[in-house]
């Protein structure tokens, strides 16, 4: 059994709230090496120094995951800072609720451009990389709503669900130098549901966020996938609320 526990650089999309400054946070602090990408650098900076002040390792770039030459220079700036990248977290994404029949699609086109191509756009950078490497663990945030599908929520759905085939299609493909990981959180405390501007999704989604759990349990789930032994690939993790059905 080879050993996995050493630091890793791990590049997380997506950390400058929610579930990815979670995960983002907690590995810098628990050993290793954190290259955060966001369009919020006010909250990376805000991230950055409070990782610092607990002992952690971390860089923080402005990254828009929808626009692949944005995600290149991220990649590049990861590799010239540390000379390797180990693990890819893809967990940038929007929500922005509605019922079909409100015709929103604007936000549709947004939750497929970030949900969909920028997690395209990381697999399309990072993946020569690993190859060169002959290593690497892609992890794609996905979502409870890859696995089944809510009244105002048929395209947030849509692209978890495309996320998830296509994660699943990528571990089909680069077994077994490359680990690939998909985590599938329920309900989370985070800012997702503050971009619903849909009236009866926005009510909906109040009732169905009564009960949460905070990004520290993706975080750890997240944590627990890197670290297993190299020969062990954790394909998939359901996580939710014990309320949540």
């Amino acid at each position: 059994m080879t050993d996995n526990s050493s630091p890793k650089v791990v590049l997380v999309t997506g950390a400058s709230s929610g579930i990815g400054e979670g995960i983002a946070a907690h590995l810098a602090t628990t050993g290793h090496h954190v290259v955060a990408g966001a369009r919020r650098t006010d909250r990376l900076d805000a991230l950055s120094r409070r990782v610092r002040a607990a002992g952690g390792s971390i860089d923080t770039h402005a990254l828009d995951v929808t626009d692949r030459a944005d995600f290149a220079r991220f990649v590049a700036a990861a590799l010239d800072e540390h000379g390797r990248i180990d693990v890819l977290v893809n967990n940038a994404g929007v929500m922005p609720l509605s019922r079909l029949d409100s015709l929103l699609v604007d936000q549709w086109n947004q939750m497929l451009d970030v949900n969909v191509r920028g997690l395209l756009h990381g697999i399309a950078e990072t993946l020569p990389v690993f190859q060169r490497q002959d290593s690497g663990h892609f992890i794609t945030i996905a979502s409870i709503g890859a696995h089944q599908v809510s009244e105002t929520a048929a395209v947030y759905c849509g692209t978890k669900y495309a996320a998830w085939a296509i994660t699943e299609g990528l571990r089909l493909e680069l077994a077994p130098s490359i680990r690939v990981t998909t985590v599938s959180p329920g309900v989370v405390e985070s800012e997702l549901a503050d971009t619903i501007t849909d009236a009866t999704a926005r009510q909906a989604m109040t009732e169905y966020r009564a009960a949460s759990i905070p990004p520290a349990a993706i975080a750890s789930a997240v944590a627990y996938a890197i670290e297993q032994p190299a020969d062990v690939d954790v394909n998939e993790l359901v996580i939710r609320p014990t309320r949540q059905r």
